[in-house]
């Protein structure tokens, strides 16, 4: 049925797609991608308090004005079909993690063993457990429906957050990251919470990443090896699958490093998925987003771009083929009306 929606969504003539804060009237939709998006996707829970605390909290994140330092805001937008208002994916940003509860991540380090005396030399990899990303700016929640995924969505999807990040930079630390969807199969099981499972925990990895995705992390503090654990020790299936993507995370991964985020040695410490990093002011699309004048008319010699208007609370954002000529942007009536913008208003835009 999936592929049967998404064929005649391919075929239908696309609605302009835009970007925007999520609103109350979304959870239902909410609800879906959290469904759709199955196991291992810890950010959005199936837990209907859950999901409608997470869009409380972004709509109070969103009212806020003249934040001048980050702190722990969660920021949750959509992406609306303007055909029938459907929506087509949910993006996330969290301003500040672990501020008021650990946020824990596995580091991979080495120690050596050496004994000149008998000749011995082993490096060995450990994962020590760690709090190394508090303050930190997280990207998370990104999740397009399958009906959309096609063209350039997904990537306007991702990268708006970080125009999002651009304009109003004083609200995130410089430091930011995204974890990366870990190896499991179609029933959730992790190779690597599995080991973990047999010899620390008594709860399996769907229930485990549960917890975590409603917020209840205590059971990390208290039953966490508290010592570094030698690598070569895990099972072959638990090593084989350390710093590796989910297959459909893949294209997620590539396009977060061409944006100049990498993997410095830090996983995730249930499916020990991969998480990249990168300073913000050296991000490619922050690198490149410059502000634009409007000018609405028919764009010649078009190339496609993202663009964001300037104000929190009425956020829009979209990807559309525009014209530039100096500090102008041409854009055509239905992109105006999407982003709600006229002659003479501002914008920010990246090439995409």
């Amino acid at each position: 049925m999936a592929k049967k929606q998404a064929a005649e969504r391919r075929h239908a003539k696309p609605g302009q797609l835009i970007i925007r804060p999520i609103r109350e009237s979304d959870y239902a939709a909410l609800y879906d991608c959290a469904v759709e998006s199955g196991h291992g996707f810890t950010s959005l829970p199936v837990d209907e308090t859950l999901l409608r605390n997470r869009i409380a909290r972004a709509q109070e994140a969103f009212s806020k004005q003249d934040l001048s330092t980050p702190g722990e805001d969660g920021y949750l937008f959509v992406m609306e079909d303007s055909n029938d208002g459907s929506i087509a994916g949910v993006a996330g940003i969290e301003a500040a993690v672990g501020l008021s509860e650990a946020f824990y991540h596995y580091h991979l380090g080495k120690v050596v063993h050496h004994s000149p005396k008998h000749n011995v030399y082993n490096a060995l990899q450990t994962l020590t457990l760690c709090n190394d990303y508090t303050g930190a700016t997280e990207l998370c929640t990104l999740f397009l429906r399958e009906p959309y995924r096609f063209g350039r969505n997904g990537r306007a999807l991702s990268k708006f957050r970080l125009l999002f990040l651009a304009q109003f930079s004083k609200r995130f630390s410089s430091r930011v990251f995204a974890e990366m969807r870990g190896v499991s199969d179609e029933n959730g099981r992790s190779p690597f919470w599995a080991w973990l499972e047999k010899h620390f925990f008594t709860m399996d990895f769907p229930r485990a990443d549960y917890l975590t995705g409603i917020g209840d992390k205590t059971f990390v503090a208290e039953l966490m090896p508290r010592f570094p654990i030698y690598v070569n020790m895990l099972d072959k299936s638990a090593q084989e699958v350390i710093g590796k993507v989910h297959q459909n995370t893949l294209p997620a991964l590539k396009l977060l490093q061409s944006e100049g985020l990498q993997f410095r040695d830090y996983i995730d410490i249930f499916d020990a998925g991969p998480t990249v990093e990168g300073d913000l002011k050296q991000l490619k699309t922050v690198r490149n987003s410059r502000l634009m004048n409007v000018v609405v008319g028919q764009p010649e010699v078009a190339e496609s771009y993202l663009l964001c208007t300037l104000q929190v609370e009425d956020f829009r954002a979209c990807h559309a083929d525009v014209s530039c000529q100096g500090d102008d942007v041409i854009i055509d009536r239905r992109v105006a009306e999407a982003l709600q913008v006229e002659d003479g208003d501002s914008l920010r835009i990246a090439p995409l």
